[in-house]
């Protein structure tokens, strides 16, 4: 795990600013790397990061992606108060839920009618608001949090599949203009599936035990946990198309990395059983370990995109590294 972080910091990437969803979404693997290993290295590493960003979040505020880095600001805040300006993650989080934007004005049959329209909306944002509702001790928070998971769950999951599609292209309406694998059966994306079950782990850590909306979360956990165990492939990695295994020679290490994290996280907090998931997760994280380059990166990545495609040896990019020590952090913890 050190050596993936000192690896990634040495070979700095974003798409779009260093505040950008694939910083935060390797911040939050830095966040659980420190939280699990008190490791000074990964604290050192957030906080140089927060003072380079002057603690600000890009500014689409109807936007998912532009609020992930709150999650790291939130925890660094943990460490030592006074260190972090939150203004501008409160800001962006009042903008979010209460400020009216176009999308609600949106066609129904367009893409983005809804706030968090796409999958990977789920890990965006959810873990910063229920962490966010734990720093401010206010289920408001959770509550208009919930609302919009809702929207998304009822677009986009499939009660069938106990996956969700990737978007609105994804769904299936039984016509022939539906889009197919190669094999014929539905399209789940494995990073999009994974962004859900990772960001549901962290939503569960932070969400009070007896809040009154907990069972769906602990519940939608345990049906996709399921899935996933049954397709895992026999080398140990998800294929980017989870359905259509064979389109894809190799597995690929994002998705892989979220399940992996998912899963053991599932165990270590007894929502999964121990005896039943311990051959998959062990399975997943020596085939993550196998693809990790002696010098720290971790290859087998899929670049950024909104859909299944290959990934190579050498195709690496920070949000892969932060699956891997989202990962690595609780399967640490397994006993």
């Amino acid at each position: 795990m050190v050596k993936a972080l000192e690896w990634q910091e040495q070979h700095p990437i974003f798409a779009i600013s260093p505040t950008d969803w694939t910083n935060g979404a390797y911040y939050t693997g830095v966040v659980r790397a420190h939280q699990a290993t008190k490791n000074q290295i990964f604290l050192a590493a957030l906080k140089t990061m927060g003072y380079n960003n002057q603690w600000e979040t890009l500014k689409r505020y109807h936007h998912a992606d532009d609020i992930a880095i709150v999650y790291p600001y939130l925890y660094i805040d943990g460490t030592r108060k006074d260190l972090v300006n939150l203004e501008p993650s409160t800001t962006f989080i009042d903008k979010h839920l209460f400020e009216p934007n176009p999308w609600r004005q949106g066609p129904k049959d367009s893409l983005t009618h809804i706030l968090w329209w796409w999958c990977d909306a789920l890990f965006m944002a959810p873990p910063v608001l229920a962490s966010y509702s734990k720093y401010k001790n206010d289920s408001s928070f959770l509550d208009e949090m919930h609302k919009y998971y809702m929207e998304t769950y009822n677009l986009l999951y499939d009660q069938e599949e106990h996956l969700f599609a990737r978007d609105l292209r994804f769904v299936w309406k039984g016509d022939k203009n539906d889009k197919k694998a190669e094999n014929g059966r539905k399209i789940f994306w494995s990073r999009g599936n994974g962004w859900v079950l990772g960001g549901l782990a962290l939503v569960l850590d932070d969400m009070p035990k007896d809040y009154k909306h907990r069972a769906f979360y602990e519940n939608l956990f345990k049906e996709m946990a399921f899935k996933l165990k049954s397709i895992q492939s026999e080398d140990g990695l998800w294929r980017t198309s989870l359905l259509d295994p064979d389109s894809y020679t190799h597995g690929e290490t994002s998705g892989s990395g979220f399940f992996t994290f998912a899963l053991a996280w599932g165990v270590n907090n007894k929502l999964l059983s121990k005896q039943e998931f311990m051959p998959t997760i062990q399975k997943a994280w020596e085939a993550l370990e196998d693809c990790q380059q002696e010098n720290g990166m971790v290859g087998w990545v899929q670049n950024i995109g909104d859909a299944p495609t290959g990934a190579g040896a050498k195709s690496w990019q920070n949000y892969g590294t932060g699956a891997f020590l989202l990962a690595g952090s609780e399967v640490m913890k397994l006993e």
